[in-house]
Formats: C-alpha cells, sequence, structure tokens
C-alpha cells in the first residue's frame, strides 16, 4: 500500500482571513498519518485567495474524509472540496 497525493481547495471566510496564519492552522489541524507537501494560492474574485495545499496520506480505506473534516473545523474556513486525488 502507497501514498496518495490530493489537492484539497480550502476557501477562507472572506478576503481579510491572514493566509499565512490559516496555512499553520491547516498544517496543525491535519490528522495521524496525514502530511502537506506544500501550498498554492488562486485568485478566486475580488480580493478572495483560495488555499491549494497539496496533501499527502495513506492509501487506505477512507481516503482524504479525515482531512477533509479536519479542514472544515478549522476557524476562518469556509469550505473545502478536494481538486484531484493520484497515486504517489
Amino acid at each position: 500500500m502507497g501514498d496518495v497525493a490530493a489537492k484539497i481547495k480550502v476557501m477562507p471566510n472572506g478576503p481579510d482571513v491572514d493566509l499565512d496564519g490559516l496555512e499553520g492552522d491547516l498544517e496543525a489541524a491535519l490528522p495521524q498519518g496525514a502530511r502537506i507537501r506544500g501550498f498554492e494560492r488562486d485568485d478566486v474574485a475580488f480580493g478572495l485567495v483560495a488555499l491549494l495545499p497539496t496533501v499527502i496520506v495513506p492509501d487506505d480505506a477512507g481516503g482524504t474524509e479525515a482531512v477533509e473534516e479536519a479542514f472544515t473545523a478549522v476557524e476562518d474556513v469556509e469550505s473545502v472540496a478536494v481538486e484531484s486525488v493520484g497515486r504517489l
């Protein structure tokens, strides 16, 4: 069994959210066995910027669900959506 890389789109509550701080909060919220390989930023509209962390998780039952739930619980996160998934 290997690992899976998932790019997850995290939308902040608004354009005034500190994205550097939010990156740290997302890393702190990761469940056991998951890690972030890096972050990208995507300009959405009207100053709103989405974070796109690439998360590495073990390839087992549940996939990215635990990560999605953990990210959703982080303060200042409006929504979480998996953009792409691939095996490493």
